[in-house]
């Protein structure tokens, strides 16, 4: 079977009607944003805190997108909330499936003031015993990591809390799991229990360069009464934005995952050009310091394993040298060609050679088995068509509107 055989392309689903005014939608409040938007419409004071609680059991425990589901909602609040807010998913432009089961999704989101609408990908990937949906944060990116496909495409814009928050809405509607849904007929998930069980930031984008807004959606997916993930099965993976490392933990709370790749700074450097800012030194020192640091919580450090660049038993004694004292586990990644790329993924012996030594020095270190590679929806992999606008483009689009108007326990 070739690659394209195994390719699922399933039809997009029709984009949601605009009235050329784009509504506010409820995905991505807090509580007491969503309290204070039902505030401004009317609703009597004495009401709100049961109508957020209505809301909130809707869009998250039960999961729907029509205010008409709603049902034990009266008639006249579910028109006043159409008339003037959304609860829509984003648009499905493609949805592939690979031959091993991973999901791809491309999605549009409308207009944020002066500009197109943009177009981010989501990578669901099925395991036994868990699922684990991977998660854009940015339209883009400004990192240019020169082994990754997503850091050819020029950052367009941060992502709202929304748009993160609804990358996970959409996945669990499409495999069928929020109450009373079903999964399309041959989808491969787990057996038992939830078919997202874990999410990664580890999509488009260098989350903490959007901190607020994955801030507010990852508390909303973590809320119990909600969505209610484990933090402990969400991981947050950063490039090395040093000073909100420590604040990721001390405010969200989640596990952390650090795109490391080299051992020494000249060649970090070139590989993940962040680290001309914050150095390995002041890398390490954050990650020690990080909140619920532990034996039971280690730090994720990820290694693309690049032939005759990184991939050496020199590389991987650096590795342990600098990585002594953290509580850590070390995946080593094959790395996922993309067109252009100059890199070639190790040879598989030499990956097992570094990972036996590893090992062997007690640290976990598991190969990462590629996923996905056939929809290039493997890691490093993930790219849009979005581009940002330029000045004259925006400036016409600008016309136009006003002349037409988101581990395992």
């Amino acid at each position: 079977m070739s690659v394209m055989d195994a390719i699922v392309v399933n039809k997009p689903q029709a984009p949601r009607p605009s009235s050329g005014v784009e509504k506010p939608s409820l995905i991505g409040l807090s509580r007491e944003e969503m309290a204070a938007a039902l505030r401004e419409k009317g609703v009597a004071e004495k009401q709100i805190k049961m109508r957020v609680s209505q809301l909130w059991n809707w869009i998250y425990v039960r999961g729907v997108s029509d205010f008409d589901h709603m049902t034990n909602v009266a008639k006249d609040m579910r028109e006043m909330l159409k008339q003037h807010f959304t609860i829509a998913r984003p648009e499905i432009v493609e949805e592939q499936v690979s031959n091993d089961g991973t999901r791809k999704w491309l999605l549009r989101f409308p207009p944020r003031g002066a500009g197109r609408p943009v177009e981010i990908e989501a990578v669901y990937i099925p395991e036994e015993g868990r699922g684990t949906l991977c998660i854009s944060s940015q339209v883009g990116c400004t990192l240019t990591c020169s082994f990754c496909h997503t850091g050819t495409q020029r950052l367009v814009r941060n992502l709202t809390a929304e748009e993160i928050l609804s990358q996970l809405l959409l996945a669990r509607d499409r495999l069928g799991d929020f109450p009373d849904r079903e999964a399309p007929q041959g989808t491969i998930m787990p057996a038992e229990g939830r078919k997202v069980s874990n999410i990664v930031m580890m999509g488009m984008g260098e989350p903490l360069y959007n901190f607020d807004a994955v801030k507010q959606a990852l508390l909303i997916a973590t809320d119990g009464d909600g969505l209610s993930l484990s933090k402990r099965r969400v991981t947050l993976s950063t490039s090395g934005v040093v000073p909100e490392i420590f604040r990721t933990g001390e405010e969200i709370g989640v596990m952390l995952a650090i795109s490391l790749h080299a051992v020494r700074d000249d060649l970090r450097d070139i590989l993940v050009p962040i680290n001309k800012k914050y150095p390995l030194k002041e890398l390490i020192d954050a990650c020690k310091a990080y909140p619920g640091l532990s034996n039971a919580r280690r730090i994720t450090f990820e290694y693309v394993m690049l032939k005759d660049v990184n991939d050496s038993l020199e590389d991987a004694k650096g590795l342990i040298k600098l990585l002594k004292g953290v509580p850590a586990k070390i995946n080593l990644i094959p790395f996922n060609p993309w067109p252009g790329t100059n890199y070639q993924c190790s040879d598989w012996e030499q990956i097992e050679k570094f990972a036996d030594f590893i090992n062997s020095a007690g640290y976990a270190s598991p190969i990462r088995t590629p996923r996905g590679r056939d929809i290039l929806a493997a890691c490093g992999q993930l790219k849009s068509e979005s581009e940002r606008m330029r000045k004259t483009e925006r400036l016409a689009f600008e016309a136009m509107m006003i002349a037409n108007h988101g581990a395992d326990d």
